[in-house]
């Protein structure tokens, strides 16, 4: 597949992600972020999913659909799912030591940007 074929369909996925994350986010409003944690959980369930389901079949069809639904649609609906999926690939490979890493280091340094960009917002 060609790279311009390849970012439509992630084009397409990340489209369908997107509206669905926001719709999710229209329904369920309340003071704790359900909606957030919703999209996380099912979002990483369903990458996980589709790892399994699309990582060993034909290679066409297999970086077409990982494009539409992993990078595109879980892209758009959750990045938290390309993290926990990145997280977990590095725990079956045995590399505890970068699975933990990768979480310290993302939520950290994540907070951390956050209130940075906060702070620099504010000044």
């Amino acid at each position: 597949m060609n790279n311009l074929g390849a970012l439509v369909w992630i084009a397409l996925g990340g489209a369908a992600g997107s509206v669905l994350r926001a719709l999710v986010g229209m329904a369920l409003r309340t003071s704790f972020p359900w909606a957030t944690l919703l999209i996380n959980v099912a979002g990483s369930m369903f990458i996980g999913w589709l790892m399994v389901r699309f990582g060993s079949a034909e290679p066409v069809v297999s970086a077409r659909m990982l494009n539409l639904l992993a990078v595109g649609f879980c892209g758009g609906f959750t990045t938290f799912s390309a993290f926990s999926w990145q997280t977990f690939d590095q725990m079956l490979k045995g590399q505890w030591g970068a699975a933990v890493a990768n979480v310290l280091l993302s939520v950290s340094l994540g907070l951390l940007a956050v209130w940075l960009g906060f702070r620099l917002g504010r000044a």
